[in-house]
């Protein structure tokens, strides 16, 4: 492991304590994420290669003295950067036994503020730095002893699973279900089944995007039976299992989930199991019923439902990518009762934070929203939208 995590978790020198916590890659890609740059626009700032920065985020290669100081230039960190690098290459010269303290309590940090990021910037922004942090704590673990290393091998495992739901977002589902994987074997290393349960909620989403309703159905209900689910995993369950019978048009066992959903939600108040997934507490019921409404086709009332809760504040999640995900639903019906023009200017609105996100399951509902206008007879400058809706629906 590189001793450097430990240095800035802990606290390191005075340069260091200006950096967020991490190793080197996982502090260059965050520093990175949040300028919002991208490797080309770091890479031409720093005058490094882009292959070499890829290496460098991913944990492959360590930094020279040179490159180190050309980052550090680039970001403008005052020789943190410089100071974390040499701290890093101290440390490969020894191996000795970790003190999961500031190792865990520095990850946490990286993973919330990776967590934020990825909300409001999509995938592309946080994947290497997921990669590089899953890379130091499963190379950390092994050297802390007793309940420290499960401590260790359970923030990796939320790390991947995080990871695994990036990699759904960048339209990778092959990845995720590798990330979701990993997360419950590091889980089960850390002491914690409940994310064996929850992984099954994962394969239920991603079976839902690729279309296979009936196995997304499957895989939540046995989520919902898992003998380690938590009252949030049988929330998330239920949510899952909903929206499969709405694609199925089985309106019945939908509303049948969705009463499941708000009982779990309201036991799982208060529950300090392990957490897995979005908090509960944050979803919008009518939101969620609006959302199974429309893919029930039923227009009329799912259009009412998402006008009345778009308008209240909060309504729906601060992050960017809620915030689309919401809005393309209620434009495809306004579509689907015929009110285009509303339902363009709200895609019209929208679009510019879709391309930013590029949200692979955003995407997805765009092109509910492509298939469902181009059958209202649109004016030429509403085809128009409707074609450049399409054009992104598809990356």
């Amino acid at each position: 492991m590189d001793s450097a995590a430990v240095t800035v978790a802990a606290g390191g020198g005075a340069g260091t304590r200006l950096l967020p916590p991490g190793d080197f890659g996982v502090v260059l890609a965050t520093l990175r994420a949040r300028r919002g740059w991208s490797v080309r626009e770091f890479s031409r700032r720093a005058n490094v290669s882009e292959g070499q920065i890829c290496n460098l985020e991913s944990g492959v290669r360590n930094p020279t003295p040179a490159v180190a100081a050309a980052c550090d230039a680039a970001f403008g960190t005052g020789g943190a950067l410089v100071e974390l690098a040499e701290a890093g290459r101290r440390g490969d010269r020894t191996e000795s036994l970790v003190d999961a303290g500031p190792v865990v309590a520095g990850y946490e940090r990286v993973l919330r503020e990776l967590k934020d990021i990825g909300r409001s910037t999509g995938p592309r922004f946080v994947t290497a730095s997921m990669k590089s942090a899953t890379r130091t704590l499963t190379d950390a673990a092994p050297l802390a002893v007793g309940e420290q290393r499960a401590e260790i091998w359970l923030l990796a495992s939320k790390f991947a699973e995080y990871a695994g739901w990036m990699a759904q977002e960048a339209g990778n589902p092959a990845e995720a279900l590798r990330w979701t994987n990993l997360a419950v074997r590091w889980g089960a290393q850390g002491g914690d089944e409940t994310v064996a349960a929850y992984a099954l909620v994962r394969r239920a989403f991603i079976a839902q995007h690729r279309g296979d309703t009936h196995a997304a159905i499957e895989c939540a209900d046995q989520a919902a039976g898992h003998p380690a689910a938590t009252p949030v995993i049988r929330a998330h369950a239920a949510l899952r299992a909903a929206q499969g019978h709405a694609h199925r048009g089985d309106a019945i066992a939908c509303g049948e989930a969705l009463e499941r959903f708000a009982r779990h939600a309201a036991e799982a108040v208060g529950d300090r199991t392990p957490h897995w997934g979005p908090r509960t507490e944050n979803g919008n019921l009518r939101l969620i019923e609006a959302s199974c409404m429309l893919s029930l086709r039923h227009y009329e009332p799912a259009a009412g439902l998402f006008e009345a809760e778009r308008q209240r504040r909060p309504a729906v999640p601060a992050d960017s990518n809620s915030q689309a995900r919401f809005a393309v639903r209620h434009a495809t019906a306004l579509a689907g009762v015929g009110r285009l023009d509303d339902a363009c200017q709200i895609v019209e609105a929208t679009l510019p934070v879709i391309q930013r996100i590029d949200s692979a399951t955003v995407r997805a509902e765009l092109g509910r929203f492509v298939e469902q206008a181009r059958t209202r007879g649109a004016a030429p400058g509403q085809l128009a939208l409707i074609d450049a809706s399409a054009a992104l629906a598809v990356g």
